[in-house]
């Protein structure tokens, strides 16, 4: 059965002897980690079906925190449910990648707008740190999962550096949902080291002082995106049958 031989694939959770055993909130939050990672990866495919059996029986847990760890996941945009029939992996259109772009773009433009009014300060540091590994994982070896959780980790600093945790909060909700899309095309540019490349002006925007500028930097920045992913997913979907 294919599901269970993906799950089966999964890391299994730890042995805790020596250890103080997780408690409810700690192993629903592992196993939303888990399924999380296999279905952003591809190892889960849009369309399938979770089955809570299973998963429960491949990580030598009960069914009740994988169904808690499912609802995790259903506010994150990676799974549906329908009722009488379980959770399912989610699939996307390019409406609702369009939309979903969108909204990153109003709550990052919100969150550089506060971060230039109350100064860059060790950010622009870890800016500039995230960079070079976006260039460190751009190289052959890595895959594009891995570098698109590059990428997200630098706009997750400049959330983060805002100083308000909404917007860091927003951002997460919907971080896992971008990062599924992205790797269900394959790719966004023919050259992995673009995708690094494309970070520097808008860090450069960031340094320069200027609200305005750096606004602007982010708005193409992620324009840009929107427009590559929402055109190449619309392409998927032309030819599925």
């Amino acid at each position: 059965m294919k599901n269970e031989a993906t799950i089966r694939d999964m890391e299994k959770l730890p042995d805790t002897d020596g250890f103080a055993p997780l408690d409810r909130e700690g192993l629903v939050d592992r196993v939303a980690r888990l399924l999380s990672r296999a279905i952003v990866s591809g190892r889960l495919a849009p369309g399938e079906r979770l089955s809570e059996s299973v998963v429960a029986k491949q990580l030598g847990t009960s069914r009740a925190p994988v169904r808690e760890a499912a609802r995790l996941l259903e506010n994150s945009g990676l799974v549906t449910y329908a009722p009488n029939r379980g959770f399912f992996v989610r699939r996307h259109s390019a409406t609702e990648i369009d939309n979903l772009y969108e909204f990153r773009i109003t709550i990052e433009i919100a969150a550089v707008r506060r971060l230039m009014r109350q100064g860059l300060g060790a950010t622009a540091a870890a800016l500039c740190a995230q960079i070079e590994e976006l260039r460190r994982v751009a190289e052959p070896g890595h895959d594009m999962l891995t570098q698109v959780e590059a990428d997200m980790q630098f706009h997750r600093l400049i959330c983060e550096g805002s100083g308000n945790p909404l917007y860091l909060r927003s951002f997460e909700r919907i971080a896992l949902e971008t990062e599924l899309t992205i790797v269900l095309i394959g790719t966004l540019y023919d050259d992995a080291q673009k995708l690094a490349e494309t970070h520097a002006p808008l860090l450069d925007a960031l340094q320069s002082g200027s609200e305005a500028q750096a606004v602007d930097a982010m708005f193409y920045h992620l324009d840009v995106a929107r427009a590559l992913v929402t055109e190449q997913f619309r392409k998927l979907e032309e030819n599925t049958p």
